[in-house]
Protein backbone atom coordinates (compact mmCIF):
# COMPACT_ATOMS: atom_id res chain seq x y z
CA UNK A 1 0.00 0.00 0.00
CA UNK A 2 1.53 3.35 -0.85
CA UNK A 3 2.47 5.46 1.88
CA UNK A 4 0.07 9.05 2.28
CA UNK A 5 2.22 11.82 0.58
CA UNK A 6 4.26 14.12 2.89
CA UNK A 7 2.44 16.74 4.71
CA UNK A 8 3.21 20.61 3.94
CA UNK A 9 4.50 22.60 6.62
CA UNK A 10 1.75 25.21 6.00
CA UNK A 11 -1.02 22.48 6.16
CA UNK A 12 -1.11 22.86 9.49
CA UNK A 13 -1.28 26.52 10.29
CA UNK A 14 -3.49 26.95 7.98
CA UNK A 15 -5.91 24.50 9.46
CA UNK A 16 -5.45 26.28 12.42
CA UNK A 17 -5.85 29.69 11.40
CA UNK A 18 -9.12 28.38 9.75
CA UNK A 19 -10.47 26.38 12.93
CA UNK A 20 -9.81 30.22 14.97
CA UNK A 21 -11.98 32.02 12.50
CA UNK A 22 -15.06 29.52 12.59
CA UNK A 23 -14.64 29.58 16.40
CA UNK A 24 -14.93 33.81 16.46
CA UNK A 25 -17.61 34.06 13.61
CA UNK A 26 -19.32 31.09 15.69
CA UNK A 27 -18.77 33.28 18.53
CA UNK A 28 -20.56 35.94 16.71
CA UNK A 29 -23.41 34.23 15.38
CA UNK A 30 -24.08 33.29 19.23
CA UNK A 31 -24.26 36.54 20.69
CA UNK A 32 -26.36 38.40 17.90
CA UNK A 33 -29.04 40.37 19.31
CA UNK A 34 -31.71 39.14 17.08
CA UNK A 35 -30.65 35.54 18.38
CA UNK A 36 -34.04 33.32 18.56
CA UNK A 37 -33.50 31.69 21.96
CA UNK A 38 -35.03 28.16 22.48
CA UNK A 39 -34.73 27.04 26.05
CA UNK A 40 -35.05 23.06 27.75
CA UNK A 41 -34.34 21.31 30.45
CA UNK A 42 -30.61 20.59 29.56
CA UNK A 43 -29.30 23.31 27.21
CA UNK A 44 -30.03 26.38 25.93
CA UNK A 45 -30.22 27.07 22.00
CA UNK A 46 -29.39 30.35 20.28
CA UNK A 47 -31.11 30.00 16.76
CA UNK A 48 -29.49 32.66 14.48
CA UNK A 49 -29.14 33.08 10.27
CA UNK A 50 -25.97 31.15 9.12
CA UNK A 51 -24.36 33.97 7.08
CA UNK A 52 -21.94 32.92 4.26
CA UNK A 53 -18.73 33.44 6.30
CA UNK A 54 -19.17 30.69 8.74
CA UNK A 55 -21.04 28.32 5.85
CA UNK A 56 -17.89 28.73 3.55
CA UNK A 57 -15.66 28.12 6.51
CA UNK A 58 -18.30 25.09 7.44
CA UNK A 59 -18.36 24.30 3.39
CA UNK A 60 -21.94 23.52 3.66
CA UNK A 61 -24.77 26.07 2.01
CA UNK A 62 -26.04 29.16 3.30
CA UNK A 63 -29.19 29.67 1.40
CA UNK A 64 -32.02 30.91 3.73
CA UNK A 65 -29.92 28.02 6.31
CA UNK A 66 -29.85 28.77 10.06
CA UNK A 67 -27.50 27.11 13.14
CA UNK A 68 -28.24 26.32 16.56
CA UNK A 69 -25.76 27.58 19.08
CA UNK A 70 -26.67 24.96 21.72
CA UNK A 71 -25.40 25.47 25.37
CA UNK A 72 -25.23 22.80 28.42
CA UNK A 73 -27.54 24.09 31.33
CA UNK A 74 -26.44 23.37 34.69
CA UNK A 75 -28.94 20.83 36.08
CA UNK A 76 -30.22 18.45 38.28
CA UNK A 77 -29.52 14.93 37.72
CA UNK A 78 -32.75 12.99 37.13
CA UNK A 79 -31.93 10.98 34.09
CA UNK A 80 -28.84 9.01 32.69
CA UNK A 81 -26.21 10.69 30.19
CA UNK A 82 -23.89 7.62 29.38
CA UNK A 83 -22.55 9.26 26.55
CA UNK A 84 -21.34 12.68 28.19
CA UNK A 85 -20.45 14.24 24.54
CA UNK A 86 -23.85 14.84 22.27
CA UNK A 87 -21.81 15.83 19.60
CA UNK A 88 -19.87 12.77 19.11
CA UNK A 89 -22.84 10.25 18.82
CA UNK A 90 -24.66 12.91 16.58
CA UNK A 91 -21.61 12.32 14.33
CA UNK A 92 -22.79 8.61 13.82
CA UNK A 93 -26.49 9.26 14.56
CA UNK A 94 -27.05 11.80 11.36
CA UNK A 95 -24.90 9.45 9.11
CA UNK A 96 -27.53 6.92 9.42
CA UNK A 97 -30.92 8.98 10.04
CA UNK A 98 -30.05 11.76 7.20
CA UNK A 99 -32.92 13.94 8.86
CA UNK A 100 -31.31 14.23 12.24
CA UNK A 101 -29.60 17.80 13.11
CA UNK A 102 -25.86 17.24 12.88
CA UNK A 103 -23.15 19.35 15.19
CA UNK A 104 -21.14 21.46 12.95
CA UNK A 105 -18.20 21.53 15.50
CA UNK A 106 -17.99 21.07 19.41
CA UNK A 107 -16.15 24.26 21.15
CA UNK A 108 -16.14 22.27 24.68
CA UNK A 109 -18.53 24.42 26.43
CA UNK A 110 -20.91 25.10 23.86
CA UNK A 111 -21.73 23.62 20.29
CA UNK A 112 -22.63 24.48 16.95
CA UNK A 113 -25.29 22.80 15.23
CA UNK A 114 -27.34 22.45 11.56
CA UNK A 115 -30.79 23.55 12.41
CA UNK A 116 -33.75 21.70 11.62
CA UNK A 117 -36.45 23.90 9.70
CA UNK A 118 -39.95 23.33 10.93
CA UNK A 119 -42.43 23.35 13.90
CA UNK A 120 -42.11 21.15 16.79
CA UNK A 121 -44.88 18.89 17.68
CA UNK A 122 -45.61 20.14 20.61
CA UNK A 123 -46.85 23.32 19.21
CA UNK A 124 -48.52 21.50 16.08
CA UNK A 125 -50.58 19.37 18.55
CA UNK A 126 -49.36 19.90 21.78
CA UNK A 127 -52.36 17.97 23.45
CA UNK A 128 -54.40 15.12 21.88
CA UNK A 129 -54.05 12.88 19.11
CA UNK A 130 -51.72 12.80 16.81
CA UNK A 131 -53.18 10.73 13.81
CA UNK A 132 -52.20 7.40 12.60
CA UNK A 133 -49.48 9.06 9.83
CA UNK A 134 -47.50 10.49 12.72
CA UNK A 135 -47.58 7.21 14.70
CA UNK A 136 -46.65 5.07 11.75
CA UNK A 137 -43.65 7.62 11.30
CA UNK A 138 -42.38 7.28 14.78
CA UNK A 139 -42.66 3.34 14.32
CA UNK A 140 -40.78 3.65 11.12
CA UNK A 141 -37.80 6.36 13.31
CA UNK A 142 -37.61 3.24 15.70
CA UNK A 143 -36.94 0.95 13.54
CA UNK A 144 -34.01 3.12 11.69
CA UNK A 145 -32.96 3.98 14.97
CA UNK A 146 -32.30 -0.23 15.82
CA UNK A 147 -30.14 -0.50 12.43
CA UNK A 148 -27.83 2.40 13.45
CA UNK A 149 -25.15 -0.63 14.24
CA UNK A 150 -23.45 -0.69 17.74
CA UNK A 151 -19.62 -0.49 16.43
CA UNK A 152 -20.09 2.97 15.21
CA UNK A 153 -22.00 4.02 18.57
CA UNK A 154 -19.35 5.28 21.31
CA UNK A 155 -17.96 3.57 23.92
CA UNK A 156 -20.52 2.53 26.66
CA UNK A 157 -19.56 2.34 30.60
CA UNK A 158 -17.60 -0.53 32.01
CA UNK A 159 -20.47 -1.51 34.02
CA UNK A 160 -22.83 -1.17 30.85
CA UNK A 161 -25.00 -5.02 30.34
CA UNK A 162 -24.27 -6.92 27.75
CA UNK A 163 -26.75 -6.80 23.94
CA UNK A 164 -29.38 -9.08 25.18
CA UNK A 165 -29.16 -8.67 29.23
CA UNK A 166 -32.71 -7.34 29.62
CA UNK A 167 -33.37 -7.97 33.25
CA UNK A 168 -29.47 -6.34 34.02
CA UNK A 169 -30.37 -3.68 31.85
CA UNK A 170 -33.49 -2.60 34.23
CA UNK A 171 -31.63 -3.14 37.35
CA UNK A 172 -29.17 -0.69 36.06
CA UNK A 173 -32.12 1.84 35.35
CA UNK A 174 -33.62 1.18 38.58
CA UNK A 175 -30.10 1.61 40.37
CA UNK A 176 -29.02 5.07 39.04
CA UNK A 177 -32.50 6.23 39.73
CA UNK A 178 -32.29 5.36 43.45
CA UNK A 179 -28.53 6.39 43.76
CA UNK A 180 -28.12 8.82 41.85
CA UNK A 181 -31.88 10.71 41.81
CA UNK A 182 -33.47 9.89 44.90
CA UNK A 183 -30.95 9.11 47.49
CA UNK A 184 -28.81 12.50 46.45
CA UNK A 185 -31.90 14.52 46.89
CA UNK A 186 -33.43 12.68 49.84
CA UNK A 187 -31.96 14.92 52.30
CA UNK A 188 -33.19 18.45 50.39
CA UNK A 189 -36.57 17.18 49.54
CA UNK A 190 -37.28 14.47 52.25
CA UNK A 191 -40.33 16.00 53.93
CA UNK A 192 -41.99 16.59 50.07
CA UNK A 193 -41.24 13.01 49.32
CA UNK A 194 -43.12 11.89 52.42
CA UNK A 195 -45.85 14.19 53.03
CA UNK A 196 -46.86 12.94 49.37
CA UNK A 197 -46.41 9.25 50.21
CA UNK A 198 -43.24 8.76 48.54
CA UNK A 199 -41.04 5.84 50.92
CA UNK A 200 -37.64 6.06 50.78
CA UNK A 201 -37.10 2.37 49.31
CA UNK A 202 -39.65 2.67 46.92
CA UNK A 203 -37.89 1.58 43.66
CA UNK A 204 -35.91 -1.18 45.35
CA UNK A 205 -39.63 -2.27 46.36
CA UNK A 206 -40.53 -2.48 42.34
CA UNK A 207 -37.27 -3.95 41.38
CA UNK A 208 -37.52 -7.37 43.72
CA UNK A 209 -41.30 -7.48 43.87
CA UNK A 210 -42.20 -10.86 43.26
CA UNK A 211 -44.98 -11.05 41.36
CA UNK A 212 -43.21 -8.46 38.60
CA UNK A 213 -42.11 -10.91 35.29
CA UNK A 214 -38.61 -11.31 35.13
CA UNK A 215 -37.81 -9.69 31.94
CA UNK A 216 -37.50 -11.74 28.19
CA UNK A 217 -33.93 -11.56 26.65
CA UNK A 218 -33.85 -9.36 23.62
CA UNK A 219 -31.20 -7.77 21.56
CA UNK A 220 -29.85 -4.15 22.24
CA UNK A 221 -30.17 -1.11 19.81
CA UNK A 222 -29.83 2.58 19.84
CA UNK A 223 -32.21 4.34 22.24
CA UNK A 224 -32.98 7.95 21.89
CA UNK A 225 -35.35 7.73 24.98
CA UNK A 226 -37.02 11.07 24.78
CA UNK A 227 -39.07 11.11 21.99
CA UNK A 228 -41.86 13.45 23.23
CA UNK A 229 -43.61 16.48 21.14
CA UNK A 230 -40.94 18.91 22.13
CA UNK A 231 -38.28 16.71 20.90
CA UNK A 232 -40.03 16.19 17.49
CA UNK A 233 -39.94 18.53 14.57
CA UNK A 234 -42.61 18.40 11.69
CA UNK A 235 -42.22 19.47 8.27
CA UNK A 236 -44.47 18.79 5.63
CA UNK A 237 -45.52 15.99 7.60
CA UNK A 238 -42.34 14.75 8.00
CA UNK A 239 -40.73 14.58 10.98
CA UNK A 240 -37.49 14.83 12.80
CA UNK A 241 -36.45 13.74 16.17
CA UNK A 242 -34.30 15.98 17.78
CA UNK A 243 -32.11 16.24 20.58
CA UNK A 244 -29.77 13.01 21.36
CA UNK A 245 -28.40 14.09 24.93
CA UNK A 246 -29.88 11.53 26.74
CA UNK A 247 -29.73 8.23 24.04
CA UNK A 248 -27.85 5.18 25.40
CA UNK A 249 -27.96 1.69 23.77
CA UNK A 250 -30.20 -1.07 25.60
CA UNK A 251 -33.56 -2.63 25.44
CA UNK A 252 -35.99 -1.25 22.72
CA UNK A 253 -38.97 -1.49 24.76
CA UNK A 254 -37.26 0.86 27.04
CA UNK A 255 -37.37 3.49 23.90
CA UNK A 256 -41.14 2.26 23.60
CA UNK A 257 -42.21 2.95 26.86
CA UNK A 258 -40.78 6.56 27.47
CA UNK A 259 -42.45 7.90 24.01
CA UNK A 260 -45.70 6.22 25.11
CA UNK A 261 -45.78 8.07 28.42
CA UNK A 262 -43.96 10.76 27.79
CA UNK A 263 -46.23 11.68 24.67
CA UNK A 264 -49.44 11.32 26.68
CA UNK A 265 -51.27 9.46 23.97
CA UNK A 266 -54.75 8.76 24.53
CA UNK A 267 -55.94 5.14 25.32
CA UNK A 268 -56.58 4.34 21.47
CA UNK A 269 -53.46 5.56 20.09
CA UNK A 270 -51.55 4.10 22.83
CA UNK A 271 -52.89 0.84 21.99
CA UNK A 272 -51.96 1.58 17.98
CA UNK A 273 -48.80 2.81 18.71
CA UNK A 274 -47.53 -0.17 20.10
CA UNK A 275 -48.78 -2.16 17.57
CA UNK A 276 -46.54 -0.35 14.80
CA UNK A 277 -44.16 -0.23 16.42
CA UNK A 278 -44.32 -3.97 16.75
CA UNK A 279 -45.21 -4.00 12.69
CA UNK A 280 -42.34 -1.65 11.88
CA UNK A 281 -39.87 -3.53 13.74
CA UNK A 282 -40.75 -6.75 12.51
CA UNK A 283 -40.74 -5.31 9.09
CA UNK A 284 -37.31 -3.92 9.21
CA UNK A 285 -35.97 -7.55 10.37
CA UNK A 286 -35.94 -6.25 13.83
CA UNK A 287 -38.42 -9.18 15.17
CA UNK A 288 -36.24 -10.87 18.29
CA UNK A 289 -36.49 -6.97 19.27
CA UNK A 290 -40.46 -7.60 20.01
CA UNK A 291 -40.07 -11.26 22.06
CA UNK A 292 -41.86 -11.03 25.21
CA UNK A 293 -43.77 -7.59 24.68
CA UNK A 294 -46.91 -8.55 26.18
CA UNK A 295 -45.00 -8.87 29.43
CA UNK A 296 -42.28 -6.94 29.33
CA UNK A 297 -43.67 -4.05 27.49
CA UNK A 298 -45.86 -3.15 31.33
CA UNK A 299 -42.49 -3.66 33.58
CA UNK A 300 -41.03 -0.66 31.43
CA UNK A 301 -44.53 1.18 31.37
CA UNK A 302 -44.44 1.04 35.13
CA UNK A 303 -40.81 1.77 36.06
CA UNK A 304 -41.61 4.82 33.67
CA UNK A 305 -43.86 6.08 35.84
CA UNK A 306 -42.47 5.25 38.93
CA UNK A 307 -39.03 6.99 38.48
CA UNK A 308 -40.65 9.93 36.91
CA UNK A 309 -42.06 10.76 40.20
CA UNK A 310 -39.08 11.91 41.60
CA UNK A 311 -37.54 14.62 39.10
CA UNK A 312 -41.68 15.84 38.76
CA UNK A 313 -41.95 16.82 42.25
CA UNK A 314 -38.54 18.24 42.47
CA UNK A 315 -39.20 20.37 39.40
CA UNK A 316 -42.60 21.60 40.44
CA UNK A 317 -40.86 22.73 43.63
CA UNK A 318 -37.79 23.97 42.24
CA UNK A 319 -39.94 26.08 39.46
CA UNK A 320 -41.98 27.82 42.53
CA UNK A 321 -38.25 29.00 43.59
CA UNK A 322 -37.34 30.06 40.37
CA UNK A 323 -40.05 32.70 39.72
CA UNK A 324 -38.82 36.27 39.72
CA UNK A 325 -41.19 37.12 42.61
CA UNK A 326 -42.84 35.04 45.59
CA UNK A 327 -45.43 32.40 44.27
CA UNK A 328 -49.01 33.25 44.43
CA UNK A 329 -51.84 30.99 45.02
CA UNK A 330 -52.04 29.70 41.42
CA UNK A 331 -48.47 29.07 41.61
CA UNK A 332 -49.18 26.79 43.94
CA UNK A 333 -51.89 25.23 42.71
CA UNK A 334 -50.19 24.02 39.64
CA UNK A 335 -47.41 22.67 41.20
CA UNK A 336 -49.61 20.98 43.18
CA UNK A 337 -51.53 19.58 40.40
CA UNK A 338 -47.98 18.26 39.11
CA UNK A 339 -46.90 16.23 41.96
CA UNK A 340 -50.71 14.76 42.21
CA UNK A 341 -49.96 13.38 38.78
CA UNK A 342 -46.72 12.08 39.06
CA UNK A 343 -47.76 10.17 42.19
CA UNK A 344 -50.89 9.31 41.38
CA UNK A 345 -49.45 8.03 38.07
CA UNK A 346 -46.50 5.92 40.36
CA UNK A 347 -48.68 4.65 43.21
CA UNK A 348 -49.85 1.08 41.79
CA UNK A 349 -45.75 0.35 40.66
CA UNK A 350 -44.30 1.87 43.69
CA UNK A 351 -47.37 0.82 46.03
CA UNK A 352 -47.65 3.53 47.85
CA UNK A 353 -50.00 3.58 50.65
CA UNK A 354 -52.33 6.64 49.57
CA UNK A 355 -52.11 9.30 47.10
CA UNK A 356 -52.48 13.00 48.35
CA UNK A 357 -54.77 15.25 47.49
CA UNK A 358 -53.88 18.43 45.74
CA UNK A 359 -54.82 20.17 49.06
CA UNK A 360 -52.43 18.06 51.64
CA UNK A 361 -49.65 18.94 47.86
CA UNK A 362 -49.68 22.36 48.36
CA UNK A 363 -49.37 22.43 52.21
CA UNK A 364 -46.11 20.30 51.31
CA UNK A 365 -45.11 22.52 48.81
CA UNK A 366 -45.62 26.12 50.90
CA UNK A 367 -43.86 23.90 53.81
CA UNK A 368 -41.12 22.90 51.48
CA UNK A 369 -40.78 26.38 50.17
CA UNK A 370 -40.79 27.92 53.27
CA UNK A 371 -37.81 25.77 54.75
CA UNK A 372 -34.44 25.73 54.62
CA UNK A 373 -33.88 24.20 51.25
CA UNK A 374 -36.88 25.98 49.60
CA UNK A 375 -35.42 29.65 51.33
CA UNK A 376 -31.64 28.87 50.05
CA UNK A 377 -32.69 27.65 46.37
CA UNK A 378 -35.10 30.54 46.20
CA UNK A 379 -32.05 33.10 46.82
CA UNK A 380 -30.19 32.26 43.67
CA UNK A 381 -28.35 28.87 43.69
CA UNK A 382 -28.77 28.87 39.78
CA UNK A 383 -30.45 25.03 39.30
CA UNK A 384 -33.67 25.82 40.49
CA UNK A 385 -36.17 24.82 37.69
CA UNK A 386 -33.28 23.22 35.33
CA UNK A 387 -33.55 20.11 36.02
Amino acid sequence: MPSPPPRSPHEAPKTGRREAWIRHLADLHRDRPDRQVVAGHHNINYVVPLGWSLALLLRTMPFRARVKCRMPREAVEVVPRIWPSEPELLAVVSRYLKEVPRCFRDFGDWSLHSYRAGRALSEVQPQGPVGEAMMRSFAEFFARAAAVPEADLPPRPADWPESGQSEAFLRWLVDFTEKRVHEPNRRRFDALFSAVGVRPDAMTAFLDDPARPRLTPRPFCLLHTDVHRANVVVDRKQLAVIDWELAMYGDPLHDLATHVVRMDYEKDEQTRVKALWAEGMERAGHAAMTEGMATDLPVYLDFEYAQSVFPDIMRAALDLTALPDAPDAADFAGAATRVCRAVRRAAEPLKLDSAPDEGAAESALREWCAGPFGRVLGAGSGVAGQA
